[in-house]
Order: structure tokens, then C-alpha cells, then sequence
């Protein structure tokens, strides 16, 4: 049976917080990359700096990736196939600590500060309760389809 890859154009990605094999980003990563092979990514970008998170974690490359998922596989078989060909091996302890880490992580300098607040501003400025990448990707994905910050 095929994949039906989400349509981009008429939902968003998985939230990057959403766990596949205890990794963060990644069902949000084969979101897009599913959209992108189908030609329904929207406005999303596929090996973007968020993806190349976990593809650096990992160590992976995002063309062999991209043409896994072309392939059809599922979200286990991805997983079973990154476990396999991921120079980085990775433990159970290390990808819950990395993905702690990452899902607290705020912008690191000015340059970056300044391009959050900016970005919050422009959907959410009065939401006080956003403080990582993560929290502004959530309320990004709502208000872009139509929610309310």
C-alpha cells in the first residue's frame, strides 16, 4: 500500500516535538520530504536548518534520505533504515538527552534573538508562553492554517 504524503499545502507537518524512535524532528522532517516528493510542500522546506539537526545528530545524508522516502517506505521502515545507515550510531540515552537539550534551546545570539522576536511578533506578540524554536513552530503551523494566536 502507498504513502498518502500530507499535503503541505493543506496542513502541516507533524510538530517537530513529535517522537520517532525517541528522535525529535523527524516524523516533521518525513513530512516534508513525502510533501516534497509529491509536490504538495506549500511554503514548508525540506533539509532546512531544523532537519539538519537531527541529519548532523545522526549523521546522515539528506539525498539518500529523500530517496528512501521516494521509495515509499514508513515511518518504521525510515527508522529501521536511519538505524542502519547512520554513521553516528546513537544510544537510547543520548537521543533522549539530545532531544531535551534541543526542545529547550533558545536562539544563542543577537542576530538570532532578533530574528525570533521578529517572527513571534509577526503571528503571536503577545503570547508569552513562546520561548523556543519549538513553541513558534507549534503556533506558526496553527495560525498559518488558520488559527488564532
Amino acid at each position: 500500500m502507498a504513502i498518502s504524503p500530507t499535503d503541505l499545502t493543506q496542513r502541516p507537518p507533524r510538530s517537530a516535538r513529535t517522537r520517532l524512535g525517541g528522535y525529535i524532528i523527524l516524523p516533521r522532517m518525513i513530512d516534508k520530504c513525502r510533501a516534497l516528493v509529491s509536490g504538495n510542500i506549500g511554503e514548508y522546506h525540506y533539509d532546512c536548518p531544523l532537519d539538519k539537526r537531527f541529519i548532523q545528530f545522526v549523521g546522515l545524508d539528506a539525498k539518500r534520505f529523500a530517496e528512501e522516502v521516494k521509495a515509499g517506505k514508513g515511518d518504521g521502515e525510515l527508522l529501521l533504515w536511519i538505524e542502519e545507515n547512520a554513521s553516528i550510531k546513537r544510544s537510547p540515552q543520548e537521543i533522549a538527552a539530545w532531544a531535551e537539550f534541543e526542545l529547550t534551546r533558545t536562539p544563542g545570539d543577537l542576530a538570532g534573538r532578533e530574528r525570533f522576536a521578529k517572527w513571534q511578533a509577526s503571528i503571536g506578540a503577545n503570547r508569552t508562553d513562546v520561548v523556543t524554536l519549538y513553541d513558534l513552530l507549534d503556533l506558526d503551523d496553527f495560525v498559518s492554517f488558520g488559527g488564532k494566536a
